[in-house]
């Protein structure tokens, strides 16, 4: 008995150290990729900002998508209002997006106010996620959830008194959500990882600092009125005129690049890679009820829509760029339920 004892104290021991030695390999690869992004953001803004939207924007979004099948149940139950409101929300409010250039030409507000109608979508975005939030409240009933509208509405005050500063930060918010379902996602899958993952993210504001006093004082990116541009102004440069363009191109580009990373290469290792291929990983599709066939041709469709974004690329990088951030909006608003969802 005493030796039976030894042995498993001698087994949780070394598990206990191989479990501390893979969390900590796994933080030493997070905080080499996040300096290496930061670097190279600094040193090649625009050059990083056309080269990763080219490789990742697309594969970045097919990997989202698979995470976000596989994280539908099979039967909505109880929850099926919040999808409801939910997928109704992300189908109107991308629509409702991709119509406000068009109600811009079409001078449809008095005195072409653009900010107008961005200040209107805005204020429904956050009380569709209010919504959302008192849904899932009522499901997991604690405390602060009755927080959902209070701050909604004190955010749609902030949004009406600078409407395109505040659709310029979710921007630069928008990435860092992805480190959310990381942190969530460990939880549940590496719960013994999660310390050190969190102590790593440390590392993140110490890079944003270094890049801000490095690059504040250089000369600002070169106006072209084309592609350079265009970048330029997704950053917010006309916005924060103050701010030096290649600062705001640089931190924006670094932490799109901790986005793609996130989605396309730490979910799926630590989830598997060898399963992430197979359909029948996905609830929807395994179960005896689900829909293997319509979950293998949207899977397919979605590699197909990547291919089709390359070649777009390829031809037109700029008129497609444009396209794509049009649309990019649904997986934008799609991310909100489906973080509720994990907390």
């Amino acid at each position: 008995m005493q030796r039976a004892a030894e042995i498993n104290l001698s087994t949780w021991r070394e598990s206990r150290r191989l479990v501390h030695v893979n969390a900590n390999w796994f933080a030493a690869a997070f905080a080499g990729c996040a300096v290496f992004s930061a670097a190279f953001a600094s040193w090649l803004p625009l050059q990083l900002s056309i080269v990763s939207l080219f490789l990742f924007a697309g594969p970045h979004n097919w990997f989202e998508f698979r995470y976000f099948l596989s994280r539908l149940p099979l039967r909505f139950g109880r929850s099926r209002p919040f999808f409801l409101i939910a997928f109704s929300g992300i189908g109107l409010l991308t629509t409702a997006y991709l119509a406000l250039p068009l109600l811009y030409n079409l001078s449809f507000w008095p005195n072409g106010d653009w900010s107008i109608p961005l200040a209107i979508w805005n204020t429904v975005m956050l009380l569709w996620i209010a919504v959302l939030a008192q849904l899932r409240g009522k499901q997991k009933r604690t405390r602060y959830w009755s927080l959902a509208f209070p701050v909604a509405f004190l955010l749609v005050s902030l949004n009406w008194m600078g409407p395109q500063l505040f659709s310029l930060l979710i921007v630069y918010v928008h990435p860092l959500i992805a480190l959310w379902f990381l942190d969530r996602h460990l939880r549940r899958i590496r719960p013994e990882w999660l310390t050190t993952y969190r102590r790593g993210l440390c590392i993140l504001p110490v890079l944003l600092l270094g890049m801000f006093w490095q690059l504040n004082t250089p000369t600002p990116i070169a106006d072209d009125n084309g592609l350079f541009w265009r970048i330029t102004q997704h950053a917010g440069a006309e916005l924060l005129p103050n701010v030096s363009s290649r600062v705001l191109v640089s931190v924006h580009v670094f932490l799109e690049m901790l986005h793609y990373g996130v989605w396309i290469a730490a979910l799926t290792m630590i989830g598997g890679a060898n399963r992430f291929w197979d359909v029948k990983s996905i609830p929807l599709a395994r179960h005896e009820r689900g829909f293997p066939r319509l979950i293998g041709t949207m899977l397919v469709g979605g590699v197909l829509a990547v291919v089709l974004l390359w070649v777009g690329f390829a031809v037109d990088y700029s008129a497609t760029r444009d396209l794509y951030f049009s649309f990019a909006m649904a997986h934008v608003l799609a991310e909100a339920p489906f973080l509720m969802r994990m907390l």
